[in-house]
């Protein structure tokens, strides 16, 4: 025997408490969906602070008492690199606003780099100088301190290194190759189609031209001379007057002192020490290690791959509902 159909309001009732079933469970994936995502970017943020994969904030940087502020310049000196005019300059900045700050210390370990980058760290070097008069900036090397490396040191007030440094190498290089020979003996034809008949300037697959050679060199020339005069504008009469200084050469710490490119022999802990008089080091350095670099690159990629599964969670979700 067939029950007998429900009336009409007993039916809109249960459609919808149906509906409204239906609706809170799709509230409750939504909640539960996003409370993993957040769950989960927690614990890789804490994983990670363990690690010591996070850097130290600006406001960690703030020191608390008198001291010597510590500025690394590393590696070579490139806009892409650790040692970038504007890692430094952030640093040297934070450095000399930070009010406990007795003297800074720039400490070098370099063969050099960018001369542009190098320039806007010493015109930086300068105007911080200028700005705190009464904050002395002092340069310590360590094992280097070549080319675009003391381009950047004399920008200090004083240099000090340890006598077997490497202090100098004040030139400029261009180097590169030449391929034509190879090519022919491979029977391999260069095609290259220029508009501007030194388009092709230096191109190592094709024959050396004598004008563009001169041209190189005199580039090279007008580079060397503007390294020649920030390192007199920086050293001063300190220089000795000796042919050699500016050929490109490198010396030890010891030699460089006796030809004025350094002014004495010392550390990091004995310039804070014994010139600055603050031994307590307080290091500013904006830098990026590689586990940093690693964690964030790490995070950035688990985070958009998590927000594409919640993403795509919710698309299917919201395509079962309109069925």
């Amino acid at each position: 025997m067939t029950e007998p159909p429900l009336p009409a309001w007993e039916r809109a009732v249960l459609e919808k408490l149906a509906l409204k079933s239906l609706d809170e469970q799709r509230r409750a994936r939504h909640w539960s969906a996003l409370f993993k995502l957040l769950w989960f970017t927690l614990a890789f943020l804490v994983f990670a602070a363990m690690m010591g994969w996070i850097g130290r904030s600006d406001m960690d940087k703030v020191s608390v008492g008198k001291h010597t502020a510590l500025v690394e310049l590393k590696g070579v000196i490139g806009v892409e690199s650790r040692a970038s005019a504007d890692k430094v300059n952030q640093a040297l900045n934070q450095a000399f606003k930070d009010k406990n700050t007795q003297g800074v210390v720039l400490r070098i370990n370099s063969p050099g780099g960018s001369p542009v980058q190098s320039g806007y760290i010493n015109d930086e070097m300068r105007r911080l100088r200028a700005k705190y008069p009464s904050i002395p900036l002092y340069v310590v090397v360590q094992d280097l301190c070549a080319s675009g490396g003391y381009y950047v040191a004399v920008g200090a007030d004083k240099i000090f290194v340890d006598k077997a440094s490497l202090v100098g190498s004040i030139g400029v290089i261009m180097s590169g190759f030449g391929f034509t020979g190879t090519l022919e003996k491979l029977g391999v034809e260069r095609r290259a189609y220029t508009a501007g008949e030194n388009k092709d300037f230096l191109d190592p697959f094709a024959p050396e031209n004598p004008k563009q050679r001169e041209h190189a060199k005199q580039m090279l020339s007008e580079i060397h001379q503007q390294f020649i005069a920030t390192v007199k504008s920086g050293r001063g009469k300190r220089l000795k007057d000796s042919p050699d200084i500016f050929s490109g050469l490198i010396w030890t710490g010891e030699k460089s002192v006796d030809l004025g490119l350094a002014d004495e022999l010392g550390s990091l802990e004995s310039v804070a020490r014994d010139v600055i008089k603050a031994e307590r080091v307080v290091d500013f350095t904006n830098d990026e290690g590689y586990l940093e670099a690693l964690s964030k690159r790490l995070g950035a990629e688990a985070g958009a791959s998590l927000a594409r599964g919640f993403s795509a969670a919710l698309s299917r979700e919201l395509q079962l509902d309109a069925r």
